[in-house]
């Protein structure tokens, strides 16, 4: 077999003799859309909180969202166990927890500012100030350094044109430095908002970058590989 049947092609699949599509690995085909709403209760605290379009003035909650949060209360026996959940939901509408979010999330579950606060600062999840509609972490930890993270970083700093945690001038890219993304078998991972991204080379960024605009302009989403 040629070199290139192993070499993941910047998403999470298989690299031996499995011929599995993208939308076989990541269960997109058959899962759908999730609805705002939530779903069934035991899975409305389960889905992505990095969405690309989100509201920085967004209320907390309401019409479906107030559905989905009422879903998570009620799947919690304490309002500190549903805390981080409704965090997750607070920045799946706003798109970052400000500290004056994260009052009014404290208010919603009965809980102290401050408690709230130390909870939502401890959390690299959650951002604590705007990023672009593209969040790109690239995680720098012993695995992916050793296979070049470094330069994987670097590169996308270069095409977006920003430096470590600044937004592109366009508003869809925010590049930040990840501890470690827990891939450590396909070494650089990057997770872009709520997908990982496996054996990125510094080679496979203009394509990701290019297959995100593509996506942001309603084209493929998933280019064929090179």
């Amino acid at each position: 077999m040629s070199e290139a049947r192993f070499h993941n092609p910047g998403w999470a699949g298989n690299t031996g003799e499995f011929e599995l599509s993208e939308a076989d690995v990541r269960g997109s085909e058959y899962a759908g859309d999730l609805p705002p709403e939530g779903g069934h209760p035991s899975t409305a605290a389960s889905h992505p909180f990095m969405l690309v379009e989100r509201d920085p003035d967004a209320p907390l909650f309401e019409g479906p969202y107030q559905a989905r949060f009422e879903k998570i209360r009620g799947r919690y026996p304490t309002a500190m166990a549903a805390l981080l959940p409704t965090l997750n939901l607070a920045q799946e509408l706003r798109g970052h927890v400000s500290p004056e979010t994260m009052d009014e999330v404290a208010a919603l579950l009965g809980l102290s500012s401050a408690y709230v606060r130390g909870v939502a600062t401890f959390y690299t999840m959650y951002n604590k100030r705007p990023v672009g509609r593209f969040l790109i972490q690239v995680c720098t930890n012993i695995s992916c350094n050793l296979c070049g993270a470094d330069e994987v970083l670097a590169a996308f700093l270069e095409h977006t044109g920003t430096e470590l945690g600044d937004t592109s001038a366009d508003g869809n890219f925010t590049v930040a430095e990840a501890e470690c993304l827990a891939a450590c078998g396909f070494p650089t991972c990057v997770q872009i908002n709520e997908r990982y991204f496996e054996d990125v080379s510094v080679a496979d960024v203009p394509r990701v970058l290019a297959r995100l605009k593509a996506e942001l302009n309603g084209g493929d989403a998933a280019p064929a590989p090179e």
